[in-house]
This record gives C-alpha cells, sequence and structure tokens, in this order.
C-alpha cells in the first residue's frame, strides 16, 4: 500500500508473525483485557476473514501499529487501532485511518464508524469522526 503522506511509513496486510509483537503493543496500551478477541488466534482469524481489513504500519521493517476493521456491505466500522507508545505522535495512526478509510472507500461503504474510548476520542475527531450518542455494549460469551 501507498502512503504519500509520511514515506517513512510502510503500511501492508497482517502476517501471522505479526502476533506475538501486536499482543505487546496492545499490552502496553491498555487495550488487552481480552485475549480471545484480541489475542493471536483472533488476528488470524479477521486476517482470513474477507469481509475484514487487517492494516499493519512498519518503520524500518518493524511493525510498530495496525488498525482493523470489517465492511459487511451495509456499514464500515474500525474495530480497533493500535500503535507502539514509542511511536506515537509519529503519524502511524493516521496512517493507518486514512488507508483503512481508502479501503472501505474502494470496496463501496457509504459511511465508517469506530468504537472509541474517552482516552481515544481526541484523536478520532481530529480524524474527522463526531461523537454520536450510542453506547456499546458487550456480551462476554455466547
Amino acid at each position: 500500500m501507498r502512503n504519500t503522506k509520511h514515506p517513512h511509513i510502510k503500511l501492508r496486510a497482517f502476517q501471522d508473525t505479526d502476533g506475538p509483537e501486536f499482543v505487546n503493543i496492545l499490552k502496553l496500551n491498555s487495550q488487552y483485557g481480552y485475549p480471545e478477541v484480541e489475542g493471536i488466534a483472533a488476528m488470524q482469524r479477521v486476517a482470513d476473514c474477507e469481509a475484514a481489513v487487517f492494516i499493519v504500519a512498519e518503520v524500518a521493517q518493524r511493525p510498530y501499529g495496525f488498525i482493523k476493521g470489517i465492511y459487511d456491505g451495509s456499514r464500515a466500522l474500525i474495530h480497533l487501532l493500535s500503535v507502539h507508545p514509542d511511536m506515537q505522535r509519529q503519524g502511524i495512526g493516521s496512517a493507518l485511518v486514512e488507508a483503512i478509510r481508502a479501503e472501505f472507500k474502494r470496496r463501496g461503504a457509504p459511511s465508517l464508524s469506530v468504537t472509541v474510548t474517552e482516552h481515544s476520542a481526541k484523536f478520532w475527531k481530529k480524524q474527522g469522526f463526531q461523537s454520536l450518542p450510542v453506547f456499546l455494549m458487550l456480551q462476554d460469551s455466547i
């Protein structure tokens, strides 16, 4: 994938070897609360899912961040963005958002939503997203 704004950032698809590093990044960012949803096996399932988009950002041939989402033919939704804390505020998150937005647009998505936390809301607003009066609810096991 081409990244013209940040040429030092290489964007590519997820590879199985990325899993351990991404678990580490998720833990460093306090985003690893549900291993069955965010763990290595889950990452591999997402990568194999045709409806999913899973993009990795590399700098100097090392993965430092990723974004994943899904487009079901009606709605596009970003589920997770995570960037190594040492590499935040260097354009990686923005590059990943631009890349997934472009992929969802290519697939025909009319809009894009994202699940956020209070901590990350400011970043998402800078990316052009607006708050909606909705709540995300979870059932731990089905």
